[in-house]
Protein backbone atom coordinates (compact mmCIF):
# COMPACT_ATOMS: atom_id res chain seq x y z
CA UNK A 1 0.00 0.00 0.00
CA UNK A 2 2.93 2.56 0.63
CA UNK A 3 3.90 5.05 -2.16
CA UNK A 4 6.95 3.00 -4.24
CA UNK A 5 8.19 6.39 -5.36
CA UNK A 6 6.48 8.41 -8.13
CA UNK A 7 9.44 8.66 -10.52
CA UNK A 8 9.87 5.11 -10.91
CA UNK A 9 9.34 3.25 -14.21
CA UNK A 10 6.29 1.17 -14.83
CA UNK A 11 7.25 -2.40 -12.72
CA UNK A 12 6.94 -5.43 -14.71
CA UNK A 13 4.43 -8.09 -13.97
CA UNK A 14 4.98 -11.90 -13.65
CA UNK A 15 2.40 -13.13 -16.43
CA UNK A 16 -1.87 -13.31 -15.37
CA UNK A 17 -3.32 -16.56 -14.76
CA UNK A 18 -7.22 -16.05 -15.71
CA UNK A 19 -8.97 -16.45 -12.58
CA UNK A 20 -10.88 -19.59 -12.41
CA UNK A 21 -13.87 -19.79 -9.59
CA UNK A 22 -12.34 -22.69 -8.04
CA UNK A 23 -14.80 -23.35 -4.68
CA UNK A 24 -17.87 -21.65 -6.14
CA UNK A 25 -21.55 -23.58 -6.40
CA UNK A 26 -21.64 -25.89 -9.18
CA UNK A 27 -24.15 -25.21 -11.98
CA UNK A 28 -27.83 -25.54 -10.73
CA UNK A 29 -26.72 -24.96 -7.31
CA UNK A 30 -28.68 -22.48 -5.41
CA UNK A 31 -26.70 -18.70 -5.54
CA UNK A 32 -26.34 -17.62 -1.73
CA UNK A 33 -25.34 -13.99 -2.83
CA UNK A 34 -28.23 -13.47 -4.68
CA UNK A 35 -29.57 -9.55 -5.01
CA UNK A 36 -25.84 -9.22 -2.76
CA UNK A 37 -23.72 -6.43 -4.35
CA UNK A 38 -20.35 -6.18 -3.71
CA UNK A 39 -17.97 -3.18 -4.39
CA UNK A 40 -14.24 -4.31 -4.56
CA UNK A 41 -11.48 -1.82 -5.14
CA UNK A 42 -8.04 -2.31 -6.31
CA UNK A 43 -5.84 -0.33 -4.74
CA UNK A 44 -3.72 2.18 -6.60
CA UNK A 45 -3.21 2.14 -10.88
CA UNK A 46 0.23 0.38 -12.68
CA UNK A 47 -0.11 3.99 -13.83
CA UNK A 48 -0.42 6.41 -11.63
CA UNK A 49 3.70 6.85 -11.46
CA UNK A 50 2.94 8.18 -15.06
CA UNK A 51 0.25 10.93 -13.56
CA UNK A 52 1.97 13.05 -11.06
CA UNK A 53 0.66 15.97 -10.93
CA UNK A 54 -3.06 14.47 -10.98
CA UNK A 55 -2.63 11.79 -8.12
CA UNK A 56 -0.77 14.28 -5.75
CA UNK A 57 -3.66 16.90 -5.94
CA UNK A 58 -5.22 16.96 -2.35
CA UNK A 59 -8.91 15.81 -1.48
CA UNK A 60 -11.00 16.29 1.40
CA UNK A 61 -11.72 13.53 3.72
CA UNK A 62 -13.53 14.37 6.32
CA UNK A 63 -10.79 15.09 8.76
CA UNK A 64 -8.54 16.69 6.60
CA UNK A 65 -6.76 15.90 3.07
CA UNK A 66 -5.25 13.47 1.13
CA UNK A 67 -3.37 12.91 -1.89
CA UNK A 68 -6.19 11.84 -5.01
CA UNK A 69 -4.33 8.38 -4.83
CA UNK A 70 -0.72 6.78 -4.20
CA UNK A 71 1.70 4.63 -7.23
CA UNK A 72 1.80 1.73 -4.15
CA UNK A 73 4.37 -0.27 -3.67
CA UNK A 74 6.10 -3.46 -5.89
CA UNK A 75 8.46 -6.47 -4.79
CA UNK A 76 12.09 -5.79 -5.13
CA UNK A 77 11.55 -8.17 -9.07
CA UNK A 78 9.11 -5.01 -9.37
CA UNK A 79 5.56 -6.78 -9.63
CA UNK A 80 3.59 -3.85 -8.67
CA UNK A 81 0.98 -3.85 -5.77
CA UNK A 82 -1.43 -2.43 -8.11
CA UNK A 83 -1.24 -5.28 -10.69
CA UNK A 84 -1.23 -7.66 -7.47
CA UNK A 85 -4.79 -5.66 -6.26
CA UNK A 86 -5.91 -5.83 -9.52
CA UNK A 87 -5.57 -9.98 -10.54
CA UNK A 88 -7.00 -10.34 -6.97
CA UNK A 89 -9.99 -8.41 -7.33
CA UNK A 90 -10.40 -10.04 -10.60
CA UNK A 91 -10.31 -14.09 -8.96
CA UNK A 92 -12.41 -11.92 -6.35
CA UNK A 93 -15.17 -11.29 -8.77
CA UNK A 94 -15.16 -14.48 -10.16
CA UNK A 95 -15.81 -16.01 -7.40
CA UNK A 96 -18.80 -13.74 -5.94
CA UNK A 97 -20.42 -13.43 -8.98
CA UNK A 98 -20.69 -17.55 -9.64
CA UNK A 99 -22.62 -16.69 -6.16
CA UNK A 100 -24.83 -14.57 -7.88
CA UNK A 101 -23.69 -11.37 -6.53
CA UNK A 102 -23.60 -8.03 -8.38
CA UNK A 103 -20.49 -7.04 -8.47
CA UNK A 104 -18.44 -3.37 -9.06
CA UNK A 105 -15.06 -2.70 -9.17
CA UNK A 106 -13.98 1.14 -8.70
CA UNK A 107 -11.63 0.39 -11.77
CA UNK A 108 -10.91 -2.47 -14.37
CA UNK A 109 -7.23 -1.47 -15.50
CA UNK A 110 -9.25 0.86 -17.85
CA UNK A 111 -8.11 4.19 -16.66
CA UNK A 112 -4.63 6.23 -17.04
CA UNK A 113 -4.52 6.96 -13.14
CA UNK A 114 -6.34 7.15 -10.11
CA UNK A 115 -9.74 7.17 -9.52
CA UNK A 116 -9.20 9.31 -6.26
CA UNK A 117 -9.98 7.99 -2.97
CA UNK A 118 -13.00 9.93 -2.92
CA UNK A 119 -14.60 8.55 -5.67
CA UNK A 120 -13.34 4.95 -4.75
CA UNK A 121 -15.78 5.47 -1.99
CA UNK A 122 -18.64 7.00 -3.73
CA UNK A 123 -18.45 3.35 -6.13
CA UNK A 124 -19.47 2.06 -2.75
CA UNK A 125 -22.11 4.13 -1.69
CA UNK A 126 -23.99 4.98 -4.75
CA UNK A 127 -24.72 1.64 -5.51
CA UNK A 128 -25.28 1.05 -1.87
CA UNK A 129 -23.09 -1.78 -1.55
CA UNK A 130 -23.75 -4.69 1.13
CA UNK A 131 -20.17 -5.02 1.68
CA UNK A 132 -17.04 -2.92 0.25
CA UNK A 133 -13.58 -4.52 0.10
CA UNK A 134 -10.34 -2.53 -1.00
CA UNK A 135 -7.32 -5.11 -1.66
CA UNK A 136 -4.15 -3.83 -0.86
CA UNK A 137 -0.15 -5.45 -0.17
CA UNK A 138 2.14 -3.78 2.11
CA UNK A 139 5.83 -2.58 1.63
CA UNK A 140 7.38 -2.68 5.24
CA UNK A 141 10.74 -3.38 5.92
CA UNK A 142 12.34 -7.06 5.67
CA UNK A 143 11.19 -9.50 8.21
CA UNK A 144 8.14 -7.73 8.88
CA UNK A 145 5.19 -10.37 7.24
CA UNK A 146 1.63 -11.21 7.34
CA UNK A 147 -1.87 -10.02 6.58
CA UNK A 148 -3.79 -7.28 8.15
CA UNK A 149 -7.27 -5.85 7.76
CA UNK A 150 -8.01 -2.24 8.34
CA UNK A 151 -11.00 -0.75 10.24
CA UNK A 152 -12.70 2.09 10.28
CA UNK A 153 -12.53 4.62 13.09
CA UNK A 154 -15.48 6.70 13.99
CA UNK A 155 -15.06 10.29 11.15
CA UNK A 156 -17.71 12.92 11.73
CA UNK A 157 -16.59 15.81 10.47
CA UNK A 158 -15.84 18.22 7.08
CA UNK A 159 -19.03 16.53 5.55
CA UNK A 160 -17.92 13.02 6.60
CA UNK A 161 -19.75 10.47 9.00
CA UNK A 162 -19.39 6.97 9.03
CA UNK A 163 -20.23 6.31 11.81
CA UNK A 164 -23.17 3.84 11.23
CA UNK A 165 -20.75 1.63 9.57
CA UNK A 166 -17.83 1.27 11.81
CA UNK A 167 -19.95 -1.47 14.18
CA UNK A 168 -20.90 -3.46 10.79
CA UNK A 169 -17.22 -3.32 9.34
CA UNK A 170 -15.36 -4.47 12.55
CA UNK A 171 -17.86 -7.70 12.33
CA UNK A 172 -16.71 -7.58 8.41
CA UNK A 173 -13.19 -7.15 9.06
CA UNK A 174 -13.01 -10.14 11.65
CA UNK A 175 -14.96 -12.51 9.20
CA UNK A 176 -12.59 -11.62 6.58
CA UNK A 177 -9.45 -11.96 8.44
CA UNK A 178 -10.90 -15.10 10.10
CA UNK A 179 -11.23 -16.76 6.90
CA UNK A 180 -8.56 -15.21 5.18
CA UNK A 181 -5.87 -16.45 7.79
CA UNK A 182 -7.37 -20.42 6.99
CA UNK A 183 -7.98 -20.57 3.35
CA UNK A 184 -4.44 -19.27 2.83
CA UNK A 185 -2.63 -20.48 5.86
CA UNK A 186 -0.86 -16.69 5.68
CA UNK A 187 -0.29 -15.62 9.56
CA UNK A 188 -1.79 -12.53 10.97
CA UNK A 189 0.91 -9.47 10.47
CA UNK A 190 3.47 -9.41 13.29
CA UNK A 191 4.18 -5.46 13.32
CA UNK A 192 0.51 -4.22 12.99
CA UNK A 193 -2.17 -4.92 14.99
CA UNK A 194 -0.36 -6.68 17.90
CA UNK A 195 -0.90 -10.53 17.24
CA UNK A 196 -4.67 -9.30 16.33
CA UNK A 197 -4.80 -8.97 12.52
CA UNK A 198 -6.49 -6.42 12.71
CA UNK A 199 -5.95 -2.34 12.41
CA UNK A 200 -8.01 0.56 13.02
CA UNK A 201 -7.28 3.99 10.87
CA UNK A 202 -9.06 7.47 10.63
CA UNK A 203 -6.73 9.04 7.78
CA UNK A 204 -8.06 6.93 4.81
CA UNK A 205 -10.15 8.32 2.27
CA UNK A 206 -11.89 4.94 1.36
CA UNK A 207 -12.80 4.36 4.68
CA UNK A 208 -13.83 8.33 5.94
CA UNK A 209 -16.20 8.85 3.50
CA UNK A 210 -18.06 5.66 2.81
CA UNK A 211 -21.51 4.95 3.69
CA UNK A 212 -21.48 1.27 3.56
CA UNK A 213 -19.82 -1.66 5.63
CA UNK A 214 -16.14 -1.17 4.26
CA UNK A 215 -12.26 -2.40 5.23
CA UNK A 216 -9.34 -2.98 3.62
CA UNK A 217 -7.08 -6.27 3.36
CA UNK A 218 -3.29 -5.66 3.60
CA UNK A 219 -2.43 -9.17 2.26
CA UNK A 220 1.32 -9.70 3.04
CA UNK A 221 4.21 -7.19 2.54
CA UNK A 222 5.72 -6.99 -0.69
CA UNK A 223 9.20 -5.78 0.16
CA UNK A 224 9.67 -9.33 2.62
CA UNK A 225 10.80 -12.01 -0.10
CA UNK A 226 9.07 -14.63 2.04
CA UNK A 227 5.70 -12.90 1.26
CA UNK A 228 6.93 -11.93 -1.95
CA UNK A 229 7.17 -15.10 -3.10
CA UNK A 230 3.60 -16.01 -2.23
CA UNK A 231 2.04 -12.77 -3.55
CA UNK A 232 3.72 -13.58 -7.15
CA UNK A 233 2.26 -16.97 -7.32
CA UNK A 234 -1.38 -17.28 -9.06
CA UNK A 235 -1.90 -20.49 -7.38
CA UNK A 236 -1.60 -18.22 -3.49
CA UNK A 237 -3.65 -15.71 -5.22
CA UNK A 238 -6.83 -17.43 -5.93
CA UNK A 239 -6.22 -18.46 -2.30
CA UNK A 240 -6.58 -15.08 -1.54
CA UNK A 241 -9.38 -14.53 -3.16
CA UNK A 242 -11.26 -17.72 -2.24
CA UNK A 243 -10.39 -16.47 1.45
CA UNK A 244 -11.54 -12.99 1.24
CA UNK A 245 -15.07 -14.43 -0.87
CA UNK A 246 -15.84 -16.93 2.44
CA UNK A 247 -15.21 -13.94 4.12
CA UNK A 248 -17.44 -11.75 2.82
CA UNK A 249 -20.04 -14.60 2.83
CA UNK A 250 -19.40 -15.35 6.15
CA UNK A 251 -20.15 -12.03 6.75
CA UNK A 252 -23.75 -11.90 4.74
CA UNK A 253 -25.11 -14.91 6.03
Amino acid sequence: MRAAGTGAPAPASPAHTSPTPSGTPSAGAAKPLAGRVVAIDPGHNAHNFQHTAEINKPVKVGNGTKECDTTGTSTDGGYAEADFNLDVAHRLRALLTAQGAKVVLTHDGDRPWGPCVTDRAETGNRTKADVALSIHADGAPVGRRGFHVILPGRVDEGGADNGPIVAPSRRLGEDLRDAFQRVTGSARSNYIGRGTGLDTRTDLGGLNLSTVPKVFIECGNMRDPKDAALLTSAKWRQKAALGMAEGIDRYLE
